[in-house]
């Protein structure tokens, strides 16, 4: 059978201690390979909805393989972070940062853009598909050069050894609460059109670099950061892998048939994309265009208390309007907090008690904000 399961040991865990990682591989069975997309899911292991509609995709892919419309090669990780897993305190699973070194787990994958430029250097011709070779190979051999430090970063470098040759690339999350939306990189635009209108998504977000080498731009941006570090003179170099990171909605948003239709919006996208055989049917309608990601707005709470929203997930917001109170349970003062920018609302908080300073919404602008720097987003 051309489904294998292939249980990958990280290394440099505790002595008397192993952890694996848990790849499905679908390939064709006769045939030349129609391309290569990788998924995973639950980088930020307190993730949930990932890893459920991950399952869900599994069991569509196999039914696809006894059909016998694998096309190409399509890499499923359900659980990308066996170590944040591990990181139950309290009935809590704290999946999103590392509890030994305080890391994000979706921050600070390996840089491959300046390694690879140095090593092409006038090596591209005038024939787009060599070139693309020929960076992936120069890829592959970057990340076998690099030695990991920490079992952390040994998961990195697993995950990006799985996925830096994919023309596709989808990483699956969750927001706290959410529709579905996703994030590309600027150049990926409009050719991710498909993808976010597959998924339903009701948000997209676009930046050339997001600062702090995410896993999803850690695999797209090195296409398009290449050309700023050498003259490729006529070469063409295309944006070889679109990656996304896919929001699948909030935190709770955890069912049988939330999951069932994700996992089927994705089959329909891999069948539009020809890596499973098969009609996609027509494309549904794009909910939203893309909008900057320097344009998020995100509202903060100017003082303690409980969160009483006045607007719901999905609201048009002008800006001067309340989006939300901030309650003292003590003295019953109520802190107005306002919008400056129009747009939907498509992020609010599930715990409703937050300090002062902590984030409770967010708003998708149409422009870049001033002073929105570098690292464009949040959790770092």
């Amino acid at each position: 059978m051309p489904v294998a399961l292939e249980n990958i040991a990280l290394p440099l865990a505790m002595p008397g201690t192993q952890r694996t990682l848990a790849v499905y591989r679908f390939t064709p069975a006769t045939g030349a390979s129609a391309g290569k997309c990788y998924i995973q899911a639950a980088l930020h292991a307190d993730e949930i909805p990932g890893m459920l509609a991950a399952r869900h995709l599994i069991t569509l892919l196999e039914a696809a393989d006894r059909e016998g419309r694998i096309a190409g090669e399509i890499i499923v990780v359900p659980a990308a972070n066996p170590i944040g897993l591990s990181q139950v305190v309290s009935d809590s699973l704290l999946g999103r940062f590392n509890l030994d070194d305080r890391t994000n787990f979706n921050r600070h994958y390996p840089e491959l853009a300046a390694p690879v430029a140095q090593r092409i250097d006038g090596k591209l011709g005038m024939d787009a598909a060599a070139n693309v070779a020929l960076v992936r190979k120069t890829m592959g051999e970057v990340l076998d050069g690099i030695t990991p430090r920490s079992e952390t970063d040994a998961l990195r470098l697993t995950l990006m050894k799985l996925s830096y040759d994919a023309d596709i690339v989808l990483d699956l999350h969750c927001d706290n609460e959410a529709p579905v939306h996703v994030y590309l990189g600027e150049p990926l635009w409009p050719a991710g059109r498909d993808l976010c209108a597959d998924l339903g998504s009701e948000v997209q977000l676009v930046a050339r670099v997001s600062g702090d080498e995410p896993f999803d731009e850690a695999n797209s941006a090195p296409w398009w950061l290449i050309a700023d570090l050498i003259d490729l003179g006529d070469a063409p170099l295309p944006a070889a892998c679109l990656a996304a990171t896919v929001e699948l909605r909030g935190l709770a948003d955890v069912s049988p048939e939330i999951a069932g239709q994700d996992a089927a919006n994705i089959l329909r996208f891999l069948t539009r994309r020809g890596l499973v055989k098969g009609e996609a049917g027509p494309l549904p309608a794009l909910k939203r265009e893309a909008t900057p990601l320097a344009g998020v707005e995100l509202l903060a709470a100017p003082v303690a208390g409980i969160v009483s929203y006045r607007k719901q997930l999905g609201d048009l917001v002008k800006a001067g309007e309340v989006v939300a109170d901030i309650i003292d349970p003590v003295t019953g003062a109520s802190t107005p907090v306002a919008a400056t920018v129009d747009g939907p609302l498509w992020s609010r908080r599930v715990m409703k008690m937050v300090p002062a300073g902590r984030n409770i919404a967010k708003i998708s602008g149409s422009r870049a904000l001033e002073g929105k720097g570098k690292l464009l987003l949040t959790a770092r």
